[in-house]
């Protein structure tokens, strides 16, 4: 019988996985940079996060930010960038 996948990580894992400090992710996750979910005193982070954050996904809401920016980087850069693409 195969153990269960988990759906949520900690902070220490994420961390190791990351490569940076417990205290690091920490202030991530207070700031909002890194969503996690509060569990009593700790906190878990969704694998759909973590997927996020390694680059292997995008949300809807990070789809949406990169399309704004590729869109007023062409208004803006436009002529720039065909003549760019020229060469």
């Amino acid at each position: 019988m195969q153990p269960k996948e988990r759906e949520y990580i900690t902070i220490p894992e994420l961390a190791k996985i990351l490569g940076l400090s417990r205290i690091a992710v920490f202030k991530k996750v207070k700031s909002g940079e890194i969503k996690a979910i509060r569990i009593g005193r700790n906190y878990a982070i969704s694998k759909k996060t973590l997927d996020n954050l390694l680059g292997n996904s995008l949300e809807e809401e990070n789809k949406r930010e990169i399309d704004k920016a590729v869109e007023k980087t062409v208004a803006e850069y436009g002529q720039t960038l065909k003549l760019l693409g020229k060469d």
